[in-house]
């Protein structure tokens, strides 16, 4: 009886265990979606309304969530402080942080604060076409995770239950 409840409670440890792994696999997925969807809002605020950057980012901080929210208005506000630092710098330094709590990649951070490293937005077409070159290359990244994810969250799974089943032979 006790062996019995023990195989139990190995093989769901080791089945979680694949499942956790699959859930994080997913939580990169779900924060390059985060990532493009704010690009997708400072180009439509950019292409639309025809605002600068700076307006911008006071403008979309209504339309997003936490931690996300707050760092925009704080873009906003310093850069209407003027202290003389550009706007690529002003944005890193507020979004380093948050990215650093994304289950993000380097490669991932770089591609979403591309369009900052363009020197003098001197036009909206330029800040379009940086932006949208950062979400195509967050869509890349996207579309060949979903893919690879699907597999490897399968895998996971069925390695977690092959391998509770693996100890518990081995201890029975």
């Amino acid at each position: 009886m006790l062996k019995g409840l023990g195989c139990c409670m190995i093989f769901g440890g080791c089945l979680g265990l694949g499942m956790w792994y699959r859930s994080q696999l997913n939580g990169r997925l779900k924060a390059l979606r985060s990532l493009q969807s704010i690009l997708e809002l400072l180009a439509g605020e950019v292409r639309y309304g025809r605002d600068t950057l700076t307006e911008c980012c006071e403008h979309i901080s209504r339309y997003l969530a936490q931690p996300f929210d707050g760092a925009f208005r704080n873009i906003g506000s310093r850069m209407e402080e003027n202290t003389g630092r550009t706007f690529g710098e002003v944005f890193r330094e507020e979004m380093d942080g948050i990215l650093e709590e994304l289950p993000l990649r380097e490669q991932d951070r770089e591609n979403f604060l591309k369009f900052t490293q363009q020197p003098g937005f001197a036009d909206s077409q330029m800040q379009l076409r940086s932006l949208e070159q950062g979400m195509e290359q967050l869509a890349a990244t996207q579309e060949r995770l979903s893919r690879e994810n699907d597999e490897k969250g399968r895998m996971a799974v069925g390695l977690g239950a092959m391998g509770g089943l693996l100890l518990i032979l081995v201890l029975w």
